[in-house]
């Protein structure tokens, strides 16, 4: 299996577990940058809801590979990791218990914890996949505090769970959010997709349109959900290494 921007040279890279703090907690994180001396954007890299697993690490180390200074943080620091990954009773109960609230402070703490890196330009993108994009359009929709941002298959972005519109802990449909879009955005769908269905991209594409925003909305044929997830049977090799470049050249283009 081939992989859209594979680091073939980890020499070129530095890599390593950090932690910063947010709201009295300690939250966990993988940083990944190049080691040559320069100036670099940073990308704030969120993970889908089994957590900060090696795949997430690795797209970190792919952007630091394409000259960024890429921090993954473990967005379950806060509420304890999880026990088991295949048990989606926990996963979920994980995924949907976090207050928004708290995520934005907790994404505001990645990014200020990036920002001040050696090297780093003062620029920060944010780039989510399944959950974690739902989480990146969160961020860009309820704070300054990031740059551009890549909203890759967020679900949920239309009701708070599979039961409810809204809970206390997502008490606004982050579609319902749009208008306050603060940077630049590429949301990506697969058109395979259910949640977000392409309806559901094209309605928040509508929105952002509505309110003035720059923007991007593009669904991917032949892909479904997490078709860039390669330790998952959902990868899709071709529409990978079709967004690949796209996401790296969006973020040299609105982070520079």
């Amino acid at each position: 299996m081939s992989l859209a921007g594979e680091v073939t040279d980890l020499s070129a890279l530095e890599t390593g577990d950090v932690s910063f703090q947010s709201d009295g907690a300690a939250i966990g994180a993988y940083l990944a940058r190049p080691k040559a001396p320069g100036t670099y954007p940073a990308v704030i890299v969120l993970h889908e809801a089994f957590g900060l697993v090696e795949h997430e690490r690795d797209v970190a180390r792919r952007f630091a590979n394409a000259g960024f200074i890429a921090l993954a943080p473990d967005i379950y620091s806060r509420v304890g990791a999880l026990k088991n990954p295949s048990d989606m009773t926990e996963v979920r109960a994980k995924m949907f218990g976090i207050p928004d609230a708290q995520l934005v402070r907790d994404f505001e703490a990645s990014a200020a914890f990036v920002r001040v890196q050696p090297g780093a330009s003062g620029k920060v993108g944010c780039v989510g996949f399944c959950v974690g994009g739902r989480w990146t359009l969160l961020f860009a929709c309820s704070s300054d505090k990031v740059d551009a941002a890549i909203d890759c298959w967020g679900g949920f972005i239309t009701r708070a769970t599979p039961d409810a519109t809204t809970t206390p802990e997502r008490p606004t449909p982050v579609i319902d959010l749009a208008a306050q879009l603060h940077c630049p955005a590429y949301v990506v769908c697969g058109e395979e997709d259910q949640n977000p269905s392409p309806a559901d991209a094209a309605e928040l594409g509508k929105r952002l349109e509505a309110a003035g925003k720059t923007f991007k909305v593009e669904v991917f044929k032949n892909a479904g959900h997490a078709f860039f997830a390669d330790y998952r049977p959902s990868y899709r090799e071709a529409p990978a290494f079709d967004l690949w470049p796209k996401m790296v050249a969006f973020f040299k283009t609105h982070l520079a």
